[in-house]
């Protein structure tokens, strides 16, 4: 809840409603949604796990963009972005490049 909260207050309510609300991102939101409700319904751990799903489908096509910002980081750089990059790509690569802000 805080996270939603936190990108509205960053992009806006009217950029994050339009990013959660576009045609290629429904499956992630609807599994971020269940993961809420979830957690709200005392099954925690679940809960977690479908939020987690949705917030890998919503926010994967960050994870190459993520990893080439982490390769700068002193000694452990290089290995957040070799694993965020091959997150990246067993997310589907680039499907949805568009940024939300």
């Amino acid at each position: 809840i805080l996270f939603i909260i936190g990108l509205t207050i960053i992009i806006g309510l009217q950029k994050t409603v339009l990013f959660f609300t576009r045609r290629p991102k429904l499956k992630g939101t609807a599994a971020f949604s269940t993961g809420i409700v979830l957690i709200l319904l005392r099954w925690p751990l679940i809960g977690f796990l479908v939020e987690l799903y949705g917030i890998f489908i919503l926010f994967g096509d960050f994870f190459a963009t993520i990893g080439s910002f982490a390769y700068n980081i002193p000694l452990v750089g290089p290995y957040i972005a070799k694993a965020l990059n091959q997150a990246s790509q067993a997310s589907g690569g680039r499907r949805n490049t568009e940024i939300p802000v």
